[in-house]
């Protein structure tokens, strides 16, 4: 009994014996297409999955060739006099066809211009049962007709088969095809797109051709503007998005807005001339959840613009954060689709109380002149607050004679209280009129929470922001391109948000609609695994046609290959790459990346504190 080792007892297979049993079966290929193309002629069988393919190729003397090519032209002459005598037109034409080849080919390789080949092709394929051996095999061969490759398994030798795909150079089957130079050329693996675009701004060079490579990130080639960034701590994802922002700023007037959840942002703020906002216990920004906009759209069936208040999407964006507050950090069970429904007929009210309706109008109250239409002559009225809904809440409460809804308004009483500013809520930031405007324009805007608890405090954060985002940032811009501004929204380390549902549902929301808007919604995190783990969290990544992958640990790399369909030298260059490289996919494009800021950027897009020392102590020395 074999404990270890491989058994070879089978003629159409092997079992390899380890601690998990696995299937092999070796194939070669058997005929090959008159003409070959490279990329395409053996891609189906390089990314076919677990297969191993070995090429062995082995040059023919020149002499060897010019009689082997002879023998040929004097074979196919006589099978063409053979046509003519029979009046077969069709043979004759063809033989004659290849007959001229074959001279050609002759008089190059007698010229030096050309060469040909003996190439062997073996591959072996694994499985862990012999039924997806078998549904493999079927598949692969499937595949490879459709290049009018043939492939047949090495029957009764797939011990000598297996052996020639180790990296032994030892090839025991010699199925042999000939290649001249070009077509030889077709079976190599290696390709390498240039990735990027016309236009746009230098994000780093391609290491494999030292082109540089331009980043448009509102190229109309992409499907979406959307673009995610992974890596591990340290591997350069603040200095990769510092660099984009300042570049996209300046090059290209990209007015970019920030979500930072670790304070690295207001130094990029800062050099750009734009706007830091803290919030956090002790600063005096405030932000209303409850705030709206109206926003512009453009009519589908006369493609004219119009001006409407969406306050139906704005109830339900409030209540998801509500909610959010309501479960806490601890998430609790307690929260369900009543404690929903109390939470938005009560935002409901809030709104309808002011008289806010569809109408932009209604967002107005009359400051001077009571009988003028003109927007200008109006005042915003205030808007609802966290605190209101909190009165409306124990109002309702207190009238409420409903057993059902008892315990769900005393919870919300309970657990609220925390966020309102009348009871000196710990998290009464999001209480009261909001202290500041977004203004349009701004070349960067950062909002730092970073002072905020990472527990729950800057999860919720980053769901209200993101609302209040939505409103005051995103939905300005006009759907018409030609009008919208280019905007982009960043939320680092987006891995807070996926315990909290709600605040998923939102990103999904955003992250399918900011491209309506011309906006690019940028996704850093480093860890993957919790995307990977969290399927409602997937659309996000589907709706990036950008990706950029920097430095991965070894626990998060299966997770990338098996969702992006990376190969194994991919994944391998992320574990070992260097901080600043990376794995940059565009669309079906992907080009290893090297991003090296300039000097005068390194002063405020580094992050390394040692580094930060080192830069201002030589400042000093200046």
């Amino acid at each position: 009994m074999l404990l270890h080792g491989i058994d070879a007892s089978n003629i159409d297979h092997l079992e390899i014996i380890s601690n998990t049993k696995r299937y092999a079966r070796s194939f070669f290929v058997s005929s090959l297409p008159r003409m070959a193309s490279f990329p395409e002629l053996f891609r189906d069988l390089y990314l076919f999955g677990d297969v191993n393919t070995s090429i062995y190729i082995e040059p023919v003397p020149e002499a060897k060739s010019q009689n082997e090519l002879n023998k040929i032209i004097n074979q196919l002459e006589t099978e063409r006099i053979v046509a003519a005598d029979r009046g077969n037109i069709n043979r004759q034409s063809t033989v004659g066809q290849k007959r001229y080849e074959a001279e050609q080919l002759r008089d190059e390789i007698a010229a030096g211009f050309n060469k040909l080949f003996e190439a062997s092709i073996v591959s072996t394929l694994f499985a862990y049962s012999l039924e997806d051996l078998d549904k493999f095999t079927s598949l692969l061969s499937t595949e490879m007709s459709k290049s009018l490759v043939g492939v047949k398994s090495a029957w009764g030798i797939q011990e000598e088969a297996f052996k020639s795909n180790l990296p032994l150079m030892d090839n025991k089957i010699k199925k042999v095809h000939t290649f001249d130079r070009r077509s030889m050329g077709t079976v190599f693996p290696f390709t390498t797109s240039e990735i990027g675009h016309p236009t746009g701004v230098p994000l780093g060079f391609n290491k494999q051709t030292g082109v540089p490579i331009l980043f448009d990130n509102f190229h109309p080639s992409l499907t979406n503007y959307n673009m995610v960034i992974f890596a591990k701590s340290g591997a350069g994802k603040s200095v990769t998005m510092k660099t984009l922002i300042s570049r996209s700023a300046v090059l290209m007037g990209i007015e970019s807005l920030a979500l930072d959840a670790e304070g690295e942002y207001s130094i990029v703020a800062e050099s750009l001339g734009g706007i830091n906002v803290v919030l956090g216990p002790n600063s005096k920004t405030i932000i209303n959840l409850f705030d709206i906009e109206p926003e512009i759209v453009k009519d589908e069936i006369t493609g004219k613009e119009r001006v409407v208040l969406n306050v139906e999407n704005k109830v339900e964006d409030v209540t998801q954060a509500l909610l959010t507050m309501a479960r806490g950090s601890t998430r609790s069970t307690e929260v369900n689709e009543l404690t929903k429904q109390i939470i938005a007929e009560a935002v409901s009210e809030e709104y309808a109380q002011l008289n806010i309706t569809q109408d932009p109008a209604s967002l107005y109250e009359s400051s001077v002149d009571n009988m003028s239409r003109d927007m200008l002559a109006k005042r915003k009225k205030n808007m609802p607050t966290i605190g209101s809904w909190y009165k409306r809440i124990q109002k309702k409460a207190a009238e409420n004679d409903n057993s059902d809804y008892k315990f769900h308004y005393s919870y919300l009483l309970k657990v609220m209280r925390q966020y309102i500013r009348e009871y000196d809520g710990q998290m009464a930031y999001f209480d009261g009129q909001s202290t500041f405007e977004l203004l349009d324009g701004a070349p960067f805007i950062n909002l730092d929470i970073s002072q905020l608890e990472e527990r729950f405090a800057r999860p919720l954060a980053q769901q209200i922001l993101l609302s209040w985002i939505w409103e005051k940032y995103v939905k300005k811009n006009s759907e018409d391109r030609t009008k919208a501004s280019k905007k982009r929204v960043l939320v680092d380390e987006a891995w807070m948000l996926l315990p909290y549902p709600e605040a998923v549902d939102f990103l999904n929301t955003m992250a399918r609609r900011a491209r309506k808007r011309n906006v690019s919604l940028a996704i850093i995190s480093q860890r993957f695994q919790d995307f990977y783990e969290k399927p409602e969290a997937q659309a996000v990544l589907t709706s990036s046609d950008t990706k950029l992958f920097l430095a991965q640990d070894k626990s998060e790399i299966q997770y990338l290959k098996e969702v992006f369909k990376l190969s194994e030298g991919e994944a391998g260059f992320l574990v070992t790459c260097l901080k600043g490289e990376g794995l940059l996919k565009v669309g079906q494009d992907t080009a290893i990346l090297q991003i090296t800021p300039t000097a005068k950027e390194f002063e405020f897009v580094e992050t390394n504190l040692n580094n930060l020392v080192k830069m201002n102590k030589n400042k000093a020395l200046q």
